[in-house]
């Protein structure tokens, strides 16, 4: 069946003239960044990406989104519901879930809306740093149509950790780019 689905996706790039780029790090856990994230179309893509380069990797959606068929359908592709109003307790969820898992990815986008915000939220960073995992860095760019997987770096100095997370992401273009907030934690 994943052969099947890897063709189908592999298709679906061709067609739409996509390349996904970069290889999965040889890591049991890590918190994945999904940036940036303007349009519903992101999730889709970076769910042929998820597909295509055969990672197991988790994504938290919103719990309104799982409704029938689509609640199967994400749950099968490695959602989990999250309220978002619940956002501490929901950091601590995913720290727990570090500690017992002996594999876990999980990717998150911290912008965690489609529309413009004065900063990003800090529970990546927060989740990966409790849980002492590192942070890898996911994008999608829709100027040069392609999608995949970057740099990894184990959170250590918040500011200069967010100054080579700007630098990254710096080179690349969302589908709404006047709906691209700045890269930038709230001050603690």
């Amino acid at each position: 069946m994943l052969r099947v689905l890897q063709s189908i996706a592999n298709l679906i790039c061709r067609v739409a003239g996509w390349r996904i780029v970069g290889e999965v790090p040889h890591l049991a856990k890590a918190v994945f960044v999904a940036a940036p994230h303007t349009s519903n179309w992101d999730g889709f893509w970076l769910l042929v990406a998820k597909v295509v380069l055969d990672i197991d990797v988790k994504f938290l959606a919103k719990h309104t989104l799982f409704w029938w068929p689509l609640g199967p359908v994400l749950s099968a592709m490695g959602a989990i519901p999250i309220d978002r109003s619940k956002h501490k307790s929901t950091v601590m969820q995913l720290v727990d879930a570090f500690e017992r898992e002996g594999k876990l990815f999980v990717a998150l986008a911290p912008e965690g809306t489609r529309k413009w915000q004065p900063y990003w939220k800090t529970g990546f960073y927060r989740i990966a740093k409790e849980a002492g995992v590192p942070i890898v860095l996911a994008f999608i760019d829709y100027r040069n149509r392609e999608m995949g997987i970057g740099i990894t770096l184990h959170p250590d100095e918040r500011d200069q950790d967010m100054a080579l997370i700007r630098e990254f992401y710096r080179a690349f273009t969302p589908r709404h780019p006047e709906l691209r907030g700045p890269i930038e934690l709230p001050p603690d």
